[in-house]
């Protein structure tokens, strides 16, 4: 009841739980994506990568927006560049480009002279949001979900046989760095919830405990976006409550719906399927 009365009283704590729904929604429904391709490395290395733009765009006095969606595009094109042009592979290339990046972005922060904002954007304070940051997610937010379902069908040709989407014409390729903008996008919404490090968790968690729940697309990620906004809910609810990180109580709380599907999932769930298997064995 003391986290209703003070979300009805607080402006700002209605502004946080605005933000961080907003956050877990698209992080659940991109995720999906990313999770189906089997690109979660990927997703960590844009979420870091993004740190030299963000720094950039502080050091300027202009919208971090703009630094971030450059240099995370630019870490998805290098980390092509170098796989597709020598004997690296595509993991080695990520860990190279992506700590590069995210080194250069700690290094810039430094010279920027604001520890307490790198600390911020590596973990999220959604608590302390302002009225600009939520707008700017609320229309990155809307911006992504309209992308994904005008390009629905592409994205979901492309995710689960590129072959066959390359033989309907489709630009796999054109697709991947499209997937990757939309994912830079996602990440630079996160920076005030739960941060550069802690994104990934949010791509994949939510995304990941949907999957274990059921076998099509359009339902992952509407089970997936429900479980993002959830936990962005729950750990918003102990963050205020007890006065502990924004960043790490959500990921935590998707955390805890992860390991509810992975025990209890009605078909993957290894308590049904220890169960199943007794009931077998018994039977024999």
């Amino acid at each position: 009841m003391h986290f209703i009365n003070a979300l009805i009283e607080y402006n700002f704590l209605q502004k946080a739980l605005l933000t961080s729904v907003m956050v877990g929604i698209i992080c659940g429904v991109i995720g999906c994506f990313i999770v189906l391709r089997g690109m979660a490395l990927m997703g960590d290395a844009i979420s870091h990568a993004v740190l030299p733009g963000v720094a950039v765009s502080y050091m300027l006095g202009i919208n971090f927006f703009f630094g971030a969606v450059i240099t995370g595009v630019l870490t998805a094109i290098g980390i092509g560049y170098v796989s597709q042009n020598s004997r690296i592979k595509n993991d080695s290339a990520i860990g190279i480009i992506f700590t590069a990046f995210f080194a250069l972005g700690i290094i810039l922060i430094t010279f920027a002279k604001s520890s307490s904002d790198l600390y911020h954007i590596l973990f999220g304070n959604v608590l302390a949001v302002r009225s600009s940051d939520m707008w700017i997610t609320l229309v990155i937010g809307l911006v992504i979900l309209t992308a994904v379902y005008v390009f629905y069908k592409e994205l979901l040709v492309s995710s689960f046989d590129p072959v066959m989407s390359a033989a309907y014409g489709l630009p796999n390729q054109l697709i991947h760095y499209f997937l990757m903008t939309l994912l830079t996008m996602v990440t630079v919404a996160s920076l005030q919830t739960v941060g550069i490090i802690l994104v990934v968790a949010m791509l994949i968690t939510p995304a990941s405990t949907a999957y274990l729940l059921t076998d099509r697309l359009w339902v992952m990620i509407y089970l997936s976006a429900s479980f993002g906004a959830a936990s962005a809910i729950v750990g918003l609810f102990f963050s205020f409550t007890y006065n502990l990180a924004s960043g790490a109580s959500i990921v935590l709380a998707s955390a805890f719906f992860f390991a509810v599907a992975f025990a209890f999932s009605p078909k993957q769930g290894v308590v049904w399927r220890s169960l199943r298997a007794r009931k077998q064995r018994s039977a024999q």
